[in-house]
């Protein structure tokens, strides 16, 4: 299935029925009068976050939506049916926006939440509705109120305990396919991946969601390579996984490359936890481990996210997914970090306590 994180469609809620003028016509009864039901409410557009979604894909092929019409109004008092609705369904973590892109309407972060975006016209009233004491037999009834016409714009933006960020061929899909069920393309140039991936980890009795950014390079915020715009999916992340190739040039150079390009983009990303860690150790002498390391620690010293207080700086984690060294503590010092960080975000929602 193809990734599309991005999608712009037209939607239309339906109008509502047009309400009847009618009288009634039985035998036998002299004075029936008006008996002219009232119309139906259109349809509304509804969005709808399920499980089982991780792309906008059906939005490429289609990308018009309307709901359904109110039933008009009817004799013998007989009210239209409502309209049908049409229900979008996306995956967790999709944003709707105005036409501008810019103004969010709505935020859908857990299954089963939903949203009217465009909500059906009223229906008319029949002429039974505007009967008085002085006009018995009114002849007029209401048409249906339009619905609203809208176009939208679908960003996902996909949820993720942890996200894998570094610079293209810096080992990231390698450590994603090593620790997860994913099966991302692997390949010795640059971009190799072109969108972002999804894996469950398992490590020792718990489980965490690790996402797979696409690489940047020095300048993405201005549209170089890739761009910028895979960073979205990093902002929902709890933790950042920082990979820099042991292979590289210079560690801390390549490390400050990534770490402005956060800082650049903003919404916080350079705000987010860190744990840093040199892969693709396989692939160097000692020697130059050892001064790869020492330049990755002065550049997290200078250019790293940051602390709280009393907090210090990890020292960055040294492995290789192709041998498996180092993986382990990896993994576990990413589970220790999403668990601080859901802790914090459990102490910060929970409401204070009160005291007389």
């Amino acid at each position: 299935m193809k990734f599309l994180d991005q999608a712009k469609i037209y939607i239309r809620s339906g109008n509502g029925g047009a309400g009847a003028v009618s009288f009634r016509r039985e035998k036998f009864i002299e004075f029936g009068g008006p008996d002219g039901g009232d119309g139906g409410r259109g349809g509304d557009v509804i969005a709808e976050c399920v499980d089982g979604l991780n792309t906008l894909i059906d939005y490429r092929y289609q990308q018009h939506f309307k709901a359904g019409t109110g039933v008009h109004g009817m004799g013998r008092n007989r009210a239209g049916a409502k309209g049908a609705d049409v229900v979008l369904k996306v995956p967790v973590g999709t944003q709707i926006f105005e036409e501008d892109n810019e103004t969010l309407i709505a935020d859908l972060t857990e299954v089963g939440q939903r949203v009217v975006i465009a909500r059906g016209g009223n229906g008319g009233f029949g002429n039974l509705h505007f009967t008085t004491s002085t006009n018995r037999s009114p002849r007029r009834a209401n048409p249906g109120l339009e619905g609203d016409e809208r176009t939208i714009w679908l960003r996902l933006k996909l949820i993720a305990d942890a996200g894998l960020v570094g610079l293209p061929n810096a080992g990231k899909s390698t450590f994603l396919g090593g620790v997860t069920a994913a099966k991302p393309k692997i390949a010795d140039y640059p971009f190799t991946t072109l969108h972002p991936g999804l894996g469950v980890v398992r490590v020792d009795d718990r489980e965490f969601v690790l996402a797979d950014i696409p690489g940047l390079i020095e300048g993405a915020h201005e549209g170089l390579g890739l761009g910028d715009r895979f960073l979205g999916h990093v902002e929902r992340c709890r933790v950042l996984l920082h990979l820099v190739d042991a292979g590289c040039e210079h560690a801390g150079a390549a490390y400050k490359i990534i770490r402005g390009e956060l800082a650049a983009y903003g919404h916080g990303l350079d705000e987010k936890q860190e744990i840093v860690a040199l892969s693709k150790t396989d692939t160097v002498d000692e020697e130059t481990l050892k001064t790869q390391i020492e330049r990755l620690k002065r550049a997290i010293r200078t250019a790293g996210p940051p602390l709280a207080d009393g907090e210090r700086r990890r020292p960055p984690l040294v492995l290789s997914a192709a041998t498996r060294e180092g993986v382990q503590d990896t993994l576990r010092a990413l589970a220790g970090a999403i668990g601080t960080a859901k802790a914090e975000e459990q102490a910060r929602a929970k409401p204070a306590e009160w005291r007389p």
